[in-house]
């Protein structure tokens, strides 16, 4: 219908200026009845300005839904592969969100803050994790927030095992003494016993008494440089960290309180058995 009606107002208008430009017709009554015609089919055939307002508003709200499904979508997959975790399996967590970052350093982020704290459970020198593996630990604690000391800052060093043999080492944000210097976005690797260990190695938490700082067998990263240094009976390296620090979103603090008994003792029987 508004289709058939704009062909008609487009054919009228141009036998009007073909009569026009003739001089054989005095269009000024023609024109002022054309105005008071055409105007509300103008109104009718165009888009108000409240209903174009309207629509944008319609779809800001719709696009911020979206992103809201999305970002619920992402979080319920993150915690998912939390809880699928092996390495925290048993352990209590609390999810949370980075919140804000504070200043970077050649391998990114040093600290985060993030939506969680004491009223949530959260103490300094807890162990913060991503779906990935080992973010960081907390290192100072308000009632609603907490800040996180991320892994490849120059303040933070983990106690790892590497290697399928579990070989003792410690990972860090600068060099070990004897140890090649990390590139931006690697960590520092040193074994702190005599052994080996190869690219591709697999590099996981040694754990903490009680789990703090760091909780046992989370991962850290991958083994990316090997070098038998001279003077040194273990190897030194380098490592890629498992977590991507300048893309931190959803992240949990583990939660398990101190150990506060003895463990269980062990009597040997003797009989070989």
């Amino acid at each position: 219908m508004t289709r058939r009606l704009v062909v008609t107002a487009l054919v009228l208008t141009v036998l009007a200026l073909v009569a026009d430009l003739s001089g054989l017709v005095d269009l000024t009554r023609v024109r002022g009845v054309a105005a008071a015609a055409l105007g509300p089919l103008e109104r009718a055939v165009g888009p108000r300005d409240d209903a174009v307002s309207a629509l944008e508003a319609e779809n800001v709200r719709t696009s911020a839904e979206l992103d809201g499904v999305r970002r619920r979508l992402s979080e319920s997959i993150d915690v998912q592969a939390l809880a699928g975790d092996p390495a925290l399996e048993g352990h209590s967590l609390v999810v949370a969100r980075v919140v804000a970052v504070g200043a970077s350093g050649p391998s990114g982020p040093e600290r985060v803050t993030i939506d969680v704290g004491s009223r949530d459970g959260v103490e300094p020198d807890t162990t913060v994790v991503a779906a990935e593996g080992l973010v960081g630990r907390v290192v100072d604690v308000a009632p609603w927030t907490s800040d996180v000391l991320l892994v490849g800052a120059p303040d933070l060093s983990v106690g790892v095992r590497v290697g399928t043999r579990g070989v003792l080492g410690e990972a860090a944000g600068t060099a070990a003494a004897g140890a090649p210097a990390p590139a931006p976005g690697e960590l520092s690797l040193a074994l702190v016993e005599r052994g080996r260990m190869s690219r591709g190695d697999d590099v996981r938490t040694l754990g903490s008494v009680s789990g703090r700082p760091f909780v046992a067998g989370v991962r850290v990263g991958r083994v990316t440089q090997v070098e038998h240094s001279a003077g040194r009976l273990a190897d030194t390296g380098t490592l890629v960290p498992a977590v991507d620090t300048t893309s931190l979103d959803v992240v949990a603090v583990v939660l398990d309180p101190v150990r506060n008994e003895p463990r269980p003792v062990v009597t040997p029987s003797g009989d070989g058995g």
